[in-house]
């Protein structure tokens, strides 16, 4: 499962808002190889869910995955933050071995 903080939700609420998304629009995480601890963790808008996509649903805000990087991403929590320095999505992953010093990568 992953979560998103009532922090997290409000603000793709908001990013829903703004973009004009559709009614049941999504917020996709997932990785990607790369980055300098081996996997990204990547953001994602959609319209609805793929059909190979686990589908979780927190604060109102519906989140999808699609199985490979659900296998690593499994039990983590999406926060938000509006620090000056340290700004944006957090990724509280318990699955991480190691994270890179801005957070944006990890491996597992």
């Amino acid at each position: 499962m992953i979560t998103l903080t009532e922090r997290a939700a409000a603000k793709m609420r908001e990013v829903f808002a703004k973009g004009q998304m559709p009614e049941g629009s999504c917020l996709r995480v997932g990785i990607k190889g790369g980055g300098c601890s081996g996997f990204s963790y990547t953001l994602d808008v959609a319209g609805k869910p793929d059909e190979m996509d686990e589908v979780f649903e927190t604060h109102g805000v519906r989140v999808i995955c699609d199985l490979k990087s659900l296998l690593y991403l499994d039990g983590t929590e999406v926060d938000y933050s509006d620090d000056l320095l340290k700004g944006g999505f957090i990724f509280n992953n318990p699955n991480a071995k190691r994270s890179c010093g801005c957070g944006t990568s990890f491996s597992a």
